[in-house]
């Protein structure tokens, strides 16, 4: 805080109390230690006097600083170490333990993560551009069948992998092989981008080429009981031709 007052080259220098005192506030709401530091603030002004010079007559030039002292308050740092690792629980249901409370709460994040997905890039609920009210009712259903099927597969792996005491590796690619036991839907549908379903018709025939299932792809279908078949088989339902090639 000290150095907002000292001269440097390409940094701003407060020589006006009230600038300084709104910078200093910002920075400690910023680095969260309001009311743990006392800070002074002390403005001199210096005068010095100009003799006159052809046009100019005699004056009395005035330059302001700015100094700063900060002390910290050793018993608010102390009473806010006391403090640190413990959370305030608060609820309406009198009859409930502290144990009980804070195992409502966990589930309670359960339920807030899913409302992060609803309004995230995973479903895109926001922002929304609906006048009706019931528009934007089927709207959320909608999507709510979604987050059903996105928390039901996360659900579905991870319990997996806590019987097995498994984790499962290649869904950070940066660290292909970093593994988690609680990875996530989206991460897991990451996976499998870049398949490729490929129809070329020659002669009134379709040939289908389908990408081929990496080991970790396989291993996500394992972990949801999904049988391979589910992948192996799509191109028969392209053996048809998709449309009459005969007519112009």
């Amino acid at each position: 805080m000290t150095d907002l007052t000292v001269p440097r080259q390409g940094k701003k220098r407060f020589t006006d109390e009230s600038a300084l005192r709104e910078a200093i506030e910002g920075l400690t709401a910023e680095h969260r230690v309001g009311g743990l530091l006392h800070v002074d603030y002390q403005t001199h002004i210096d005068e010095r006097p100009k003799r006159s010079y052809r046009n100019r007559p005699a004056r009395v030039e005035r330059t302001s600083t700015v100094t700063v002292q900060v002390r910290i308050d050793e018993a608010a740092v102390a009473e806010a170490v006391r403090r640190l690792g413990w959370r305030v629980y608060a609820t309406d249901q009198a009859e409930l333990a502290l144990v009980e409370a804070v195992l409502a709460y966990r589930e309670a994040y359960i339920i807030e993560h899913g409302f992060g997905r609803l309004k995230g890039r995973a479903l895109s609920l926001t922002p929304m551009y609906l006048d009706s009210d019931n528009r934007v009712k089927g709207l959320i259903r909608l999507l709510s069948i979604g987050l059903r099927a996105l928390t039901l597969m996360e659900f579905a792996v991870r319990r997996r992998l806590h019987q097995e005491g498994a984790q499962l590796s290649g869904l950070y690619p940066a660290n292909p092989k970093q593994a988690t036991a609680r990875p996530t839907t989206e991460m897991m549908l990451s996976v499998f981008t870049g398949l490729t379903l490929l129809l070329l018709h020659e002669n009134h025939q379709v040939h289908v080429h389908l990408t081929t299932l990496t080991p970790g792809q396989r291993r996500i279908l394992e972990l949801l009981d999904f049988p391979l078949e589910i992948y192996t088989r799509l191109p028969q339902h392209f053996s048809e031709p998709m449309f009459d090639l005969s007519e112009p």
